[in-house]
């Protein structure tokens, strides 16, 4: 049966302290064995102390010298009076010893207990962040969001540990994000130029027959020329749309100055019914990139800004530099975003507006993205909208 890793890593660290420890009191044993007297000593002494009261007892006395009388019963005096010394160490001995084999009897299972603990609480240490992070694996593996942070008590390097693989998660959620939106670009990319081939081809002679029927028809049906004439430029400006979101920027990159663009484009898509602000810092830096691409994208968010207005109030175009690039906002007056719309504004065919075809903000976001830039809308302080752009330098 295999056992699991926490009772692996329990009884390694258990034999880790059970086995110096029995190996200690088993060196202790044997060697206070051989250091304790013998009983055989003891009876050995007692035979010579018997025999030495015999000799005592068999001498005539009667015969002996004074001196000698004296010096005999001097000898058994410190015979009898070893003897008992002797009996008395012996039984000390024993006491002795008995009681510290006891004790450290005792000590060695109190030992033994603690490492038992000490083991246990280790084993918890090191195998549930262990099993906690192999778990979170799996989530990463499986897609799945990672358990919420928690204050965890343990060695700090865990807890690194579990920085570093939120992180990562959050870098592969970021990739796997990054490439599902890639991949539908280039299917809505795709699908644009498809789209935009199928209707150029109708578009053309629809217009040339319609002129020929304006021409020709009486006042009564000038109104229902009038529509068409109206819904094939529509339908035309769509195809036009298609056809610029389904197309990559061509040719080399050029220096694209960033002031000189958005002048322009307040001359040209700002009405004169409304008032435009320009704030640009006069140190913008030039921007690498493809004028005409950048042009159109900036000229779809500025008639987004004005058509959000009604073409009337303020329209504020900003620029600075930042971290070496250009930071560019620019802010209308008008009801703002609704929420429901918020997070997928950028989304081709995705508009508020009436009669609108949901690409401009789309061609606008891949041709900033297309330049290493990013796009986000932000609210503006009093009501509006805010678009801010940032533009790398060179």
């Amino acid at each position: 049966m295999r056992l699991a890793f926490r009772q692996r890593i329990l009884l390694i660290l258990i034999c880790l302290g059970a086995v110096p420890t029995a190996a200690a009191m088993l060196g202790w044993a044997l060697t206070v064995r051989s250091t304790t007297p013998a009983s055989g000593a003891l009876r050995a002494m007692e035979g010579v102390g018997t025999s030495g009261r015999v000799l005592i007892e068999t001498l005539d006395s009667t015969r002996l010298t004074p001196a000698e009388r004296r010096a005999l019963n001097a000898h058994a005096e410190r015979l009898n009076s070893a003897l008992l010394r002797f009996q008395r160490v012996e039984t000390f001995s024993r006491y002795y010893y008995a009681g510290l084999g006891l004790i450290v009897l005792l000590a060695g299972a109190a030992f033994l207990y603690a490492s038992v603990r000490l083991g246990g609480h280790l084993s918890r240490q090191l195998s549930r962040p262990i099993e906690e992070l192999i778990g979170w694996t799996g989530h990463i593996r499986r897609m799945e969001p990672l358990p919420p942070d928690r204050p965890r008590r343990g060695a700090p390097e865990f807890e690194a540990l579990r920085t570093a693989l939120r992180e990562m998660a959050a870098a592969l959620e970021r990739a796997r994000a990054r490439e599902i939106e890639a991949e539908r670009l280039r299917a809505f990319r795709e699908t644009a130029r498809r789209v935009a081939h199928e209707m150029r081809n109708p578009l053309t002679p629809i217009r040339l027959a319609i002129a020929q029927l304006a021409r020709a028809a009486p006042p009564a049906q000038q109104e229902t020329i009038e529509v068409l004439v109206a819904e094939s430029g529509r339908l035309e400006q769509l195809a036009r749309e298609f056809t610029e979101f389904g197309r990559l920027p061509e040719g080399p990159a050029a220096p694209v100055d960033v002031a000189e663009l958005l002048t322009a484009l307040a001359r040209s898509s700002v009405p004169p019914t409304m008032t435009v602000r320009l704030a640009l810092d006069p140190d913008l830096p030039t921007l690498l990139g493809h004028y005409d691409p950048l042009h159109r994208a900036f000229s779809n968010i500025v008639r987004n800004a004005v058509d959000a207005c009604g073409a009337e109030g303020l329209v504020e175009l900003a620029a600075v530099p930042e971290d070496g690039g250009v930071r560019v906002e620019i802010r209308d007056h008008g009801p703002g975003v609704a929420p429901e719309v918020t997070d997928t504004l950028f989304d081709p065919y995705v508009t508020a507006k009436h009669g609108g075809t949901g690409l401009g903000l789309a061609l606008a976001r891949q041709t900033i993205e297309m330049h290493r830039g990013s796009i986000v809308l932000e609210a503006t302080p009093g009501g509006g909208a805010t678009f801010v752009v940032r533009m790398r330098g060179r």
